[in-house]
């Protein structure tokens, strides 16, 4: 058993109010310089949507992630974009590469013309100009084109996940009645497996040792590229100013100073939470290799249980400090995950890996209507999950890799929850139709409480445990900060260093 720690997430999507203040957040602080314009470390996408960039989830068109090939004794696991040879070849021609269109050109306007126009009879307007070249240009995009618009025939119905579904479901989804759609924050997964460091011909993409966080070296970035068509979730990025890529850094330079990075301490509906996991790192060739409706559950199995002491024991043999066991006992994230099995990866069936689990939306599943238009009962809420408005299937498409009754465990785990505090505050539901719901749902009492308690009310604390960092100490010792910067780009606390 090879236990190793890892900063994960979670994101409560029922929370999210689409607010967008964590992408500015970031934004001013990482992204917010020349060759980066068009970034978003951190954007909120809405769903059923094209997302950012374009339809970033067709790996079809962009040959993201992992796959497995077909050997009936031992299959192996390969990266959808390329072998050795193409590796080569992709080099000069790419063509699965994301191009300026599927983002968006980035533009600001020309103020000039509102202080430097001639007096006349008309109003000067600041026309929209090019921040690469200068030039005019017309906005047909922007890095949340399609906000809002999620129940929309027109973008909505672009969505690659819904690509395979009848006409008729189509419609059925979009007519006035059903119209729905949710938010979608997303960063970087820092994944186990991640696929941009693998595709990586210089080796410039690694994990860290002490919290697993996806960095990419700059001094040893080519600008090939490879990283950015082999990441499933396009969430590394070509700097067109310094030929380099870079890609989300978890703010590990507030991380190891116990703060929370800036898009989970801006955000507004407190929708993000974020702890140590430990893992047995063994199991990652065994996991990788299960269908596609098994891969969550094999993610499930890695993750380990911080309090048994066989568990601590082997975590102290392999090197973790006692301070990040601690966190991990103490972690949000794997009550989330593990205990409650309420939260899920974003697209297991990529192979990474991801270390960002969601917790499924719940008010576009609950249909609150009887065709008569009465009210519906609300311990009758289970049975809105066949009729819901957001089909289970796109939900399982999205969070299981097509595993319909993981997302139906979350949801009836979630619709108990409500019904047993409905029927401790509001009254409207009886004591033994919630004992009856929380049976139904495999619950007992104390972890819907548990549940209620950390969805809703949590403090600061509980929702960011960060594990103690020993970089001032020992560690600075045999790491030079000047090695740190030349292999990240980025000083001892300091913001990104202009230029590199």
């Amino acid at each position: 058993m090879k236990i190793r720690s890892q900063v994960s997430m979670v994101f409560h999507l029922d929370k999210c109010i689409g607010c967008h203040t964590c992408s500015v957040a970031c934004k001013n602080i990482w992204t917010d310089r020349e060759g980066a314009e068009y970034m978003w470390w951190n954007n909120v996408e809405t769903k059923p949507g094209v997302g950012f960039p374009t339809q970033w989830e067709d790996q079809d068109k962009y040959h993201g992630g992992w796959e497995l090939e077909d050997k009936p004794k031992d299959p192996t696991l390969k990266l959808k974009l390329q072998n050795r040879l193409q590796t080569f070849t992709n080099l000069f021609s790419n063509p699965a590469m994301p191009t300026m269109d599927d983002y968006y050109e980035p533009w600001t306007y020309n103020y000039s013309d509102l202080f430097n126009s001639p007096l006349g009879n008309d109003q000067p307007t600041a026309r929209p100009i090019s921040r690469i070249d200068g030039k005019p240009i017309d906005i047909e995009s922007g890095p949340n084109w399609d906000d809002d618009l999620g129940g929309s025939n027109i973008y909505a119905v672009n969505d690659p996940l819904l690509k395979d579904m009848s006409a008729e479901e189509k419609q059925r989804l979009f007519s006035i009645e059903q119209l729905f759609y949710f938010y979608m924050p997303r960063i970087c997964n820092h994944c186990l497996n991640a696929a941009c460091g693998a595709a990586c011909p210089s080796g410039a993409i690694y994990k860290r040792a002490e919290d697993g966080v996806v960095l990419i070296n700059q001094d040893k970035c080519r600008g090939w590229r490879m990283c950015v068509s082999a990441c499933p979730y396009k969430k590394t990025y070509y700097n067109w100013s310094t030929g380099k890529s870079e890609k989300c850094i978890l703010c590990y330079p507030r991380l190891e100073t116990g703060q929370a990075p800036a898009c989970f301490h801006s955000c507004v509906g407190r929708i993000r939470y974020l702890g140590v996991l430990l893992y047995d790192a063994d199991q990652i060739p065994d996991a990788l290799k299960v269908p596609d409706e098994q891969l969550v559950e094999r993610q499930r199995q890695m993750i380990l249980d911080p309090h048994d002491p066989k568990v601590v024991a082997a975590a102290k043999e392999s090197g973790v400090p006692d301070g990040v066991i601690t966190a991990a006992q103490n972690s949000p994230v794997y009550r989330y995950v593990k205990e409650w099995e309420l939260a899920l990866p974003l697209h297991p069936e990529y192979r990474t890996l991801p270390m960002l689990f969601y917790v499924p939306p719940l008010l576009p599943v609950l249909n609150a209507t009887q065709s008569n238009g009465t009210q519906r009962v609300e311990t009758d809420l289970f049975s809105s999950l066949e009729s819901a408005r957001v089909p289970v299937r796109y939900m399982s498409r999205t969070l299981s890799g097509g595993n319909d009754e993981l997302v139906i465990k979350s949801y009836q785990k979630m619709i108990a929850v409500r019904i047993y505090k409905r029927a401790e505050t509001v009254g409207d539901v009886t004591a033994e139709e919630a004992a009856a719901a929380l049976a139904k749902a495999g619950m007992t009492a104390e972890e819907a409480e548990a549940i209620y308690r950390l969805t809703s009310l949590p403090t600061y604390q509980e929702r960011f445990v960060i594990p103690p960092y020993s970089r001032e100490g020992d560690i600075e010792e045999v790491y030079d900060p000047q090695q740190r910067k030349a292999e990240t780009g980025f000083g001892k606390r300091q913001g990104p260093q202009r230029g590199l």
